[in-house]
């Protein structure tokens, strides 16, 4: 094994060493088997290995949680008080640490008032210019924002000695009152809110989460203003005002002092003030039902106030530039002339095209600054982030990335290498959890997770330099050489889909068939149009399911078991095996054990000091009551039977394994069959979702989907966060679907999943308004040699 620091130093050697490396003793955390590592310090050290061995354990739940945790404690107990409580990781020491910066790809907030612009900062350099040099000029900076209505008000102050005199207050803002700086105006369709051939009591709200007995409903049946036996459609005039359209007022409901509104405002308050594309699924789909949106006609989707989209530069209102292509817009700056009366304005807009810059240096030119950030996708989340930090002048400070390539073309890899080498050459650490080879590649450090994943993983299975990996004998260093050939025979389709004149976001009038029946690889660089092709015109079809790119949550109560509905079937077969309720082998119902409430732990807050998570006595962790424990199925009871790997529980339930026959439970086995098919054959049932990894939060996902009953199965880039290893698992199982009579269409930049499909839709050539339009459409051996296609080059250098 290649070491990365070896030999001993003594007396001041040993002590300037030991500051030139972050040394990590006894790591525990999640699969972690007491590892230990030392990091090169203002190195770029890339951490690989099999989804699930435990790489992001290391990386972000040890080092980088310990660094913030440490910095929290820096501030005043007042101050920590007011600062989530940070838990130490599970490790012996930590040494040598500093400041970490995460960027990461969790998606960003879903609030609509949230834009590419104001995440970076960018939109307030604009309206400080605008203040500043627009004519007419109206006020302050403040008076070109969306976020800010203009108010105003006047009246009496009277101070503590008695006295009074006028007083009164004036904010100009630039919001639009008719749409509220949104953009959007919105009508709630009422039959969609309720079934009104039933009562209250028999489930009339038909709202999602709305349940017949549950809180949200006994708020209105309980309100007094309703008899709620009686159907909706016998309602009078006011009873249907009273459960639609009243506005928020004081009532007594069940003794308490509740302010109860009707059902529309609610659901305006509740789900509506997230960003569509933030939604979940069954929520978006319950409002794309109940609400109609259109653009607001007074502002025209602007956001903003006649008064500000009245005031320009250069024949431009602030609207205008924010809706430009970045690219676009960095050219309209440059080409600004004295005419414009801008020559003080000169270091702002230095400032301004210089994050600009940053984001066409990060591949993002193609985005618009009034994008919301909801609707950016992981991979472009994570480089919208890394562009406060492109032109920072901080030093000496770990910067910490989570797969930066995810999302992007092989065209855009080397741009993003050169970013992480320009962090490094800084005098930064830069830490990065990666699965592509061309991001190895330039590493001064590679470190590989594993063996395996899960269990079989959490160890440093090699430490060196790239060239070494090659011939460590790793997963990872045995896959670098792999390559995907050509499909030599693609199937033949059985049909066409047709698309016609496709025209959402950037796609210029497309028209294309889609072959059945066959595996359609949807390519293309990153804005290109591809998932506006795919999700805007085919998405939505009947017989069309659509597994996109939304991470799913997971708490420490949720483990695949549950989040797969594969409990259900389980719970029922112990019930009937013991003649007793299915609710007692659930830990979220009448079966937890009592001391932890079915949590297996007992979390003591501590305040302003971290909290601890010690393991229930009561249940030693198995978080039922012991009399639960006492029923089994076949020779197990549900503990046991949660603490089974997917593989053995496979095995246990197809009636062939230790259960025997009579736990057979095909109900089971059906689902236990595609969590293995999707790599995740190790996984215990009951495991935790708060401790899975992203990529395997992403296969489990798509075990689930992939049993949908559908004849078109779309796929959004089903390898992100995937190892090589297990990219090949995941083509076999695409391979399997599409045998199966299914039409398989994978919007992915992965070239062996490329290689290996039948057909092949080339969306480009390039990003925003240079793409949109099909480049090529055929087999992947026909796209080797297509002039025009991005795509077709990096495949045929990857042979």
């Amino acid at each position: 094994m290649a070491e990365l620091l070896t030999g001993t130093h003594r007396s001041g050697s040993a002590s300037h060493t030991a500051h030139e490396r972050i040394s990590v003793r006894g790591a525990r955390e999640n699969n972690l088997r007491s590892v230990d590592l030392d990091i090169p310090k203002r190195q770029l050290t890339v951490f690989t290995g099999v989804s699930g061995s435990g790489k992001s354990s290391l990386v972000f739940g040890t080092i980088a949680a310990e660094s913030r945790r440490l910095i929290n404690e820096t501030y005043d107990a007042f101050i920590q008080g007011f600062m989530p409580s940070m838990p130490r990781p599970d490790v012996d020491s930590l040494h040598g640490l500093t400041a970490a910066i995460i960027i990461d790809q969790e998606r960003m907030s879903p609030n609509p008032r949230s834009t590419v612009g104001t995440v970076t900062d960018v939109n307030s350099m604009l309206r400080t210019l605008y203040s500043r040099f627009a004519q007419p000029r109206i006020d302050s900076p403040q008076a070109y924002s969306f976020n800010i209505a203009s108010a105003s008000g006047a009246g009496t102050l009277t101070k503590a000695d008695g006295t009074e005199h006028a007083a009164g207050f004036s904010v100009t803002g630039g919001m639009c009152l008719q749409c509220q700086g949104r953009g959007q105006v919105h009508d709630v369709d009422i039959s969609e809110l309720v079934d009104e051939s039933k009562s209250l009591n028999d489930g009339a709200i038909t709202i999602p989460g709305y349940k017949a007995g549950g809180w949200s409903v006994r708020f209105y049946s309980d309100s007094g203003f309703f008899d709620p036996d009686k159907p909706i459609s016998d309602y009078s005039v006011q009873e249907r005002h009273d459960l639609f359209y009243r506005e928020p007022a004081k009532v007594k409901i069940g003794g308490a002092n509740m302010t109860f509104q009707g059902l529309v405002p609610s659901v305006k308050k509740t789900f509506l003030s997230k960003d569509r594309d933030g939604m979940q699924p069954h929520i978006r789909a319950f409002v794309d039902r109940a609400v109609a949106f259109t653009q607001c006609p007074d502002c025209q989707g602007t956001r903003l106030s006649q008064q500000a989209l009245a005031s320009r530069i250069a024949g431009k209102n602030i609207a205008e530039l924010c809706a430009m292509q970045i690219s676009d817009l960095i050219d309209w700056i440059e080409n600004l002339d004295d005419a414009a009366g801008l020559g003080s304005a000169t270091p702002l807009l230095r400032a301004v095209t210089d994050i600009l810059r940053n984001f066409t240096a990060i591949g993002l030119g193609y985005l618009s600054l009034e994008r919301s950030s909801g609707t950016l996708s992981g991979g472009e989340a994570q480089r919208v982030k890394m562009i406060r930090h492109l032109g920072s002048s901080l030093t000496d400070v770990t910067y910490v990335f989570d797969e930066p390539t995810v999302g992007l073309h092989p065209h855009d890899v080397a741009r993003m290498n050169d970013l992480l080498l320009k962090l490094r050459d800084k005098g930064n650490t830069v830490l990065v959890v990666e699965h592509d080879p061309d991001v190895m590649a330039i590493a001064d450090h590679v470190v590989d997770i594993g063996p395996a994943a899960g269990s079989h993983g959490g160890e440093v299975v090699y430490r060196g330099d790239f060239a070494r990996l090659r011939s460590s004998g790793t997963l990872t260093g045995d896959h670098l050489e792999t390559r995907q050939p050509i499909k030599a025979q693609p199937r033949t389709a059985s049909g066409t889909i047709s698309i016609r004149g496709a025209t959402t976001h950037n796609l210029r009038n497309v028209d294309v068939d889609i072959p059945r029946g066959v595996l359609v690889a949807v390519s293309g660089v990153a804005g290109s149009g591809k998932s506006s092709l795919i999700h805007g015109s085919l998405a939505a079809r009947e017989g069309v399911v659509a597994v996109d790119q939304t991470p799913i949550k997971g708490s420490r109560r949720s483990n695949p078991a549950t989040y797969t509905g594969l409990l259900e079937p389980i719970r029922k077969a112990f019930a009937k095996a013991n003649g007793v309720k299915p609710a007692l082998f659930s830990a979220n119902s009448e079966g937890a054990c009592p001391n932890c409430n079915g949590a297996g732990v007992i979390y003591q807050d501590l305040g302003i000091v971290s909290g601890v998570s010690t393991t229930c006595e009561e249940c030693h962790g198995k978080r039922f009551q012991a009399a639960v424990l006492d029923y089994t199925l076949g020779t197990l009871n549900i503990a046991e039977v949660l603490g089974m790997p997917v593989d053995r529980a496979l095995e246990f339930f197809s009636g062939t394994g230790t259960g025997g026959p009579e736990v057979s439970l095909p109900a089971a086995s059906k689902i236990l069959t595609r969590l293995r098919d999707v790599g995740l054959g190790y996984l215990t049932l009951g495991q935790p979702l708060s401790t899975l990894s992203g990529g395997e939060r992403q296969r489990l996902k798509l075990a689930i989907e992939i049993g949908a009953d559908s004849e078109v199965l779309i796929l959004d880039e089903p390898t992100a966060g995937l190892h090589m290893a297990d990219t090949q698992r995941l083509i076999s199982m695409l391979e399997r679907l599409v045998e199966a009579g299914r039409t398989v269409i994978v919007i992915e930049h992965n070239l062996d999943v490329i290689a290996q499909s039948d057909w092949v839709i080339d969306i480009g050539p390039g990003a925003g308004h240079d793409g949109g339009q099909v480049v090529f459409s055929g087999t992947p051996a026909d796209l080797l040699s297509a002039s025009r296609s991005l795509t077709g080059l990096h495949l045929s250098r990857h042979q």
